[in-house]
């Protein structure tokens, strides 16, 4: 019997991930007041100078993407009409009339005499 656990391997579990788990630091009040001391002296700097800070990048919609908005509003619209149109109690006579309509697989059959 004591052969069967001459090989088995002892110790505890190893975990993917390495020898720990790493947590991450939690910001101080110090590099907070620092940041925002530093988001002032560039805003000052920016107001004293004479300069306009210009954007980066201007961010402009081709045809294709101004089209497709068109369209999925106009689609929308056209949903909220339809669904406006039919009252609760048309919606609720639809609904049953699907029900009826659907095959009732997950009945269990009759088997047998009886």
């Amino acid at each position: 019997m004591s052969d069967l656990y001459d090989e088995v391997p002892g110790g505890s579990l190893k975990l993917k991930g390495g020898p720990g788990i790493k947590k991450k630091k939690k910001k101080s009040k110090k590099d907070k007041e620092k940041l925002e001391s530093y988001a002032k002296d560039l805003i000052d700097e920016g107001s004293k100078s004479s300069e306009k800070i210009q954007p980066l990048r201007v961010v402009t919609k081709t045809e294709a993407e101004l089209k497709f908005e068109e369209i999925q509003k106009k689609r929308l619209e056209e949903k909220v009409e339809k669904a406006a149109l039919k009252s609760h109690k048309e919606r609720v006579a639809e609904l049953n009339r699907k029900l009826e309509e659907m095959t009732e697989h997950y009945d269990i059959p009759k088997v047998g005499p009886g």
